[in-house]
């Protein structure tokens, strides 16, 4: 049986309704009750991670076993239900070594590409089961990292919850060091976590809120995020699961910082409100970006993968 390839065209038209996703509503809160599947897409990433410069690993699914190359190509020694296929098509791309690093964005908006309303509220504008995917991906992730906007905005943990796995390094971009201790992300030590500064307050302040501060350079009116890239791939942190808000998301993909970006369009029409990704000045349509795109069902919501690096 050949290899499947999880960006294929002919895999990436394929739809999936999450069957986990009643399961995931009506434990919310609780111990998680993971499928079989996702047990086998964590022990592929604590394989591939345990043994560097492996080409080929094996890992048990399901009374069988699944087998994933290094490029993410995949093959189950049984057969599988199309949901689940379509499953480790989403994920198993995310646990393969990445030597020049992945940086992967998400945002979750309405058909009118709004993450928020005016006044900034946002839960919830995607469903339960884009929860649980944000969840998994920062199981998948070594790193979290959002703006200092969203933290003040959703208080957010960034630690996993909702599936099994471990909490992500968290970072958090915060260029004045405006942020009080009082946020969820500064007070509960689930996870590591670094405060990325300018660089004047950087080498000011070594520390605030019991966390190592970064000082970076600024760019453009906004902190260098090459440099960030760059600093948290010295330290270990190939993953980057960028979470928000759509300034820092739209920050990353201008300066050409993202290899994907996944966009989650709930089925809703807000009207007005806070853009997903937006650039500064007048835009060219021949300068629009246009990435290679694979199309997945969220329970209600469409989740777009887009891959810069195609």
């Amino acid at each position: 049986m050949p290899f499947r390839d999880p960006i294929d065209k002919r895999s990436s038209a394929r739809l999936f309704r999450d069957r986990d996703y009643a399961k995931a509503q009506a434990n919310a809160g609780s111990e998680p009750r993971d499928p079989f599947w996702w047990t086998a897409v964590l022990a592929t990433r604590a394989a591939f991670a345990a043994r560097p410069g492996a080409k080929l690993i094996s890992v048990p699914l399901h009374g069988g076993s699944l087998s994933v190359s290094v490029g993410g190509g995949w093959r189950a020694s049984t057969s599988l239900p199309d949901d689940v296929a379509v499953q480790l098509d989403l994920y198993l791309p995310y646990c393969v070594p990445h030597p020049r690093g992945l940086v992967v964005a998400h945002i979750g908006q309405s058909l009118d590409s709004r993450i928020a309303t005016e006044n900034g509220e946002s839960r919830w504008i995607t469903g339960e089961a884009d929860l649980l995917h944000c969840h998994r991906m920062r199981a998948l992730a070594d790193a979290v990292l959002v703006g200092a906007r969203t933290v003040r905005a959703d208080d957010p943990q960034l630690t996993v919850r909702r599936c099994a796995g471990d909490n992500p390094f968290r970072v958090v971009i915060d260029p004045e060091l405006s942020l009080t201790g009082r946020h969820a992300i500064f007070r509960d030590r689930a996870a590591p976590t670094l405060i990325v500064a300018a660089k004047e307050h950087g080498d000011r302040r070594g520390e605030t809120h019991g966390y190592e501060v970064l000082g970076v350079p600024r760019v453009g009116g906004t902190l260098d995020v090459s440099v960030i890239r760059t600093t948290l791939g010295d330290r270990g942190l190939s993953v980057v699961f960028v979470e928000g808000g759509g300034i820092t998301i739209s920050h990353f993909l201008e300066a050409g910082c993202l290899n994907r970006l996944q966009i989650t369009v709930a089925p809703i029409i807000i009207g007005s409100g806070r853009p997903g990704v937006a650039f500064p000045g007048n835009r060219a349509l021949d300068g629009a970006l246009r990435p290679r795109i694979r199309r997945f069902d969220l329970g209600g919501d469409t989740l777009f993968d887009c891959d810069f690096d195609a």
